[in-house]
């Protein structure tokens, strides 16, 4: 009853979310016990297919062009930011967070648009990680902030790190903090030192000043709004 409750809490609100780059909630609700979530079809891919995509056709590592990369992220912010915005009935601000922005969840479309899918989902699937594929769930712990790898209160600004991860890996081709094991994968997102992207590719300073601010690791040092 618990579960059912959360759930349906959740989607309600992620229903109230309206953006161009965001897919939309269109229905929600239970039949005879079976929750529901429907959105809207994106007829296109998720970053992670893409970039699979790219690693079968090129032997060099599957790095975005930088134009479609900072388009894709910059979408995807657009998204953040509306959420993060969103207010209730009264006005009062939601502080709505997406708590898992990674190339699962950022679906581009064939018209050339990138939205984010899944807003308050993840909290959700949280109490059901043990039903969840172990590939899906390791891929994915690449993407948190060092905040969330510490059980602390995640915000906004734990999005807009995990965000920086995307745009440094579509950038480079290679990938952040992604090990071989959970435990290193975590440990490389607290403590690892990001690299600049400028040793691994041309790009300009302005670019990669915007990745790096993205990645600081305390929150204040961060972009504060998406």
């Amino acid at each position: 009853a618990s579960f059912r409750a959360m759930f349906l809490d959740e989607a309600r609100i992620a229903a109230r979310l309206h953006h161009a780059n965001v897919v939309e909630v269109v229905d929600l609700g239970e039949h005879d016990r079976v929750l529901y979530l429907a959105m809207a079809y994106v007829e296109g891919d998720s970053l992670l297919g893409l970039r699979d995509r790219l690693r079968l056709q090129r032997p060099e590592p599957p790095r975005f062009e930088l134009g479609v990369a900072l388009r894709v992220v910059s979408d995807a912010c657009a998204g953040l930011h509306a959420a993060h915005e969103l207010l209730d009935e009264e006005g009062r601000r939601l502080d709505l967070v997406h708590r898992d922005v990674s190339p699962h969840n950022i679906l581009v479309g064939i018209d050339g648009v990138a939205r984010l899918s899944d807003f308050g989902i993840a909290k959700i699937l949280g109490r059901m990680s043990e039903k969840t594929e172990t590939g899906q769930v390791k891929g994915k712990l690449s993407y948190l902030s060092p905040e969330q790898t510490q059980r602390l209160p995640a915000d906004r600004r734990s999005d807009l790190f995990s965000a920086g991860i995307v745009l440094w890996e579509l950038i480079t081709g290679a990938r952040l903090f992604r090990a071989d094991d959970e435990a290193t994968t975590l440990l490389n997102v607290t403590n690892k030192a990001v690299p600049d992207p400028r040793a691994l590719v041309e790009l300009p300073d302005a670019v990669a000043e915007v990745v790096l601010k993205s990645l600081a690791r305390a929150p204040k040092e961060r972009f504060q709004t998406g």
